[in-house]
């Protein structure tokens, strides 16, 4: 699913309307559908027009609106979590005995991590009830900037040649396993490949397993998800010819051949999946039927047919 409206999005939308460029040139200069441009300014303009500012005040109150019900705002729930913080039990302690005292009742059942996010938003002096005196939130891995996007050589944004791919994982049931795709950004042609756990090594060696079955010349990059599944990179990168490079977090539409037919995939694969029960030759089956159906965008020839016209032969 393609990421919401970025405030630095909104800006360049509203310069290019006083350009006076029509919805679908906008589109495809945002590298979004046009009608996600029609409904952004449908539901965030004024009836001074479409203001950056203006329109992301509004969808934040939205987002605030539509937001669960916290489990916090239940006095005996918080009271319960605090009493137990200043005997200097741990958040995951406290989540294990709520599910004990209290097994029946669900809306009092808590995740270790809720109490952190909790803790991380009241003053600093409440947070010295932790062992260590601050939540442990996990931080994102910084990456080096020569993988980011934005480093990435203008060839592979152009589409003007073969051998670019990007690369995501669908995940499965209870996040314990999943499929790992990639897509090749000038033929559409898709690779995919089952994957155990999502442990960062297990999706670069089913990485390694795709890109092993194309010729060398069909293996010049890969852009991945920003996600923790992908920061074993390096096992990659050693290989010699073949770049890899990051999408900005919380950015799917750099990638969005990739999401589109991870969204096909999901047809054969709905969510909820236990892949434990999915044998890896399915996972295959999937990948030959999507590389045999037609596009439009190559004048309904099929991604295979679209390799087997080019000296990449596979």
């Amino acid at each position: 699913m393609a990421a919401h409206f970025t405030i630095a999005e909104r800006q360049l939308l509203h310069r290019l309307l006083q350009r006076r460029l029509s919805k679908a040139e906008i589109a495809v200069l945002l590298n979004r559908h046009r009608s996600t441009i029609y409904r952004e300014l449908k539901r965030n303009s004024s009836a001074f027009g479409y203001r950056p500012k203006h329109a992301q005040r509004l969808r934040d109150q939205r987002r605030k609106a539509c937001g669960r019900r916290s489990k916090f705002n239940d006095l005996q729930t918080r009271l319960y979590v605090t009493e137990h913080l200043m005997q200097a039990w741990s958040p995951d302690q406290i989540a294990g005995r709520l599910r004990r005292d209290f097994p029946r009742h669900p809306a009092r059942h808590l995740t270790a991590q809720a109490i952190y996010n909790w803790l991380h938003d009241l003053p600093l002096w409440r947070r010295r009830w932790l062992r260590h005196g601050s939540p442990r939130l996990e931080k994102p891995r910084k990456k080096p900037a020569e993988v980011r996007i934005r480093g990435r050589p203008a060839v592979i944004n152009r589409r003007c040649r073969y051998g670019d791919w990007e690369g995501d994982t669908i995940v499965g049931k209870g996040r314990r396993n999943g499929l790992l795709t990639l897509l090749e950004r000038k033929s559409g042609l898709v690779k995919i490949d089952k994957v155990n756990d999502l442990c960062s090594e297990t999706a670069m060696r089913a990485c390694q397993r795709c890109l092993a079955e194309l010729p060398r010349s069909l293996r010049r990059s890969v852009t991945f998800d920003n996600g923790p599944e992908f920061t074993d990179y390096q096992i990659l990168s050693h290989k010699p010819g073949l770049a890899v490079y990051f999408a900005d977090p919380y950015s799917a539409w750099q990638r969005g051949a990739n999401e589109n037919v991870n969204g096909l995939i999901r047809q054969y694969f709905p969510k909820g999946t236990d892949f434990a029960h999915v044998p890896r030759r399915e996972a295959k089956r999937v990948e030959r039927l999507l590389n045999d159906r037609p596009r439009r965008r190559f004048d309904y020839r099929t991604p295979l047919e679209i390799i087997r016209g080019t000296r990449c032969r596979i």
